[in-house]
């Protein structure tokens, strides 16, 4: 299977052309000072989108996947978190975006991955952390990188999904829990994927208190509430209406004293627009998020 460049276009709404601030996509609390780049702020500044992609979906693949590269081109995130990868997807993605440096969770299957903007982050060393009683192929791909300076740790994963796997789930998102201890205090640690967390099982797994939940600490803005949502995304053409936050943002700052303390300030919701193919780039939507030093 191959995904080729000359495949339909995606809704003019993604085009790189347009701002993030004038897109459709973008909700009402995006501004221009949001979605500065970091050269224009005085500060430290991150960006970062984390999707699932549904690659597993072939129906439209090649549009849908034309669609996440116009996105991608209109925020020009610093960082990517990709879920649900496959090799083809994998191969496409490092034709047609040449400006980032791409790593990948596994080599076969499905997979999560890696987009870093090669003018940047400057990639340290990378490793896949095994979920050892997975049954679903899933694992956590860390990072060490460099940013302006400053050293981050960044993590992605797609942890177990369905409700009857919630045990194996909070197995995972304890790996993800001891990740956030054992970084030294001088690394800012980000993590964020396809969690597909209900909210009771959190708490039963405790996050340090020095890790927030970047949508809470927003003011858990309704807006960004659900990533998955069948009463709108109609990708999957479900029988009833069904909405989850399953996608998240944790954030550990840098906690030891002289180091830039990172802190969201800005998180939005992407791919809300149908593409051309009348389908959306996922059945799950994106999330834009943006960082600054406090």
């Amino acid at each position: 299977m191959e995904l080729a460049d000359d495949s339909p276009a995606a809704s003019p709404a993604a085009s790189p052309a347009a701002s993030p601030a004038n897109s459709p996509d973008a909700s009402p609390a995006v501004s221009t000072d949001a979605t500065q780049k970091p050269s224009e702020k005085e500060d430290f500044k991150l960006s970062l989108i984390t999707w699932n992609v549904d690659g597993l979906d072939f129906e439209n693949l090649p549009e849908r996947s034309i669609g996440l590269v116009k996105y991608l081109n209109l925020y020009k995130p610093d960082v990517v978190f990709l879920q649900e990868l496959i090799d083809p997807y994998v191969h496409f993605l490092k034709k047609r975006l040449v400006s980032y440096l791409m790593i990948e969770g596994a080599e076969e299957g499905y997979f999560t991955g890696m987009l870093l903007k090669k003018s940047r982050v400057t990639l340290v060393e990378s490793e896949i952390v095994p979920y050892r009683t997975t049954k679903m192929m899933r694992n956590l791909l860390v990072a060490q990188v460099i940013v302006d300076g400053q050293k981050l740790c960044l993590m992605t994963s797609h942890l177990e999904s369905g409700k009857a796997n919630s045990k194996e789930r909070m197995n995972q998102l304890h790996v993800v829990k001891w990740r956030f201890k054992r970084a030294p205090d001088d690394v800012t640690v980000v993590f964020g994927g396809d969690t597909n967390l209900r909210d009771a099982e959190v708490p039963k797994v405790g996050l340090p208190a020095t890790v927030c939940d970047v949508w809470e600490q927003l003011g858990k803005q309704e807006h960004c509430r659900y990533t998955w949502d069948t009463t709108i995304n109609t990708n999957k053409k479900a029988s009833f209406p069904v909405r989850f936050r399953f996608d998240r943002i944790y954030l550990r700052p840098a906690i030891k004293r002289g180091v830039p303390r990172l802190a969201p300030d800005h998180m939005a919701l992407v791919g809300l627009e149908k593409l051309d193919c009348g389908r959306y780039t996922s059945d799950h939507w994106g999330i834009y998020c943006t960082f600054s030093a406090e």
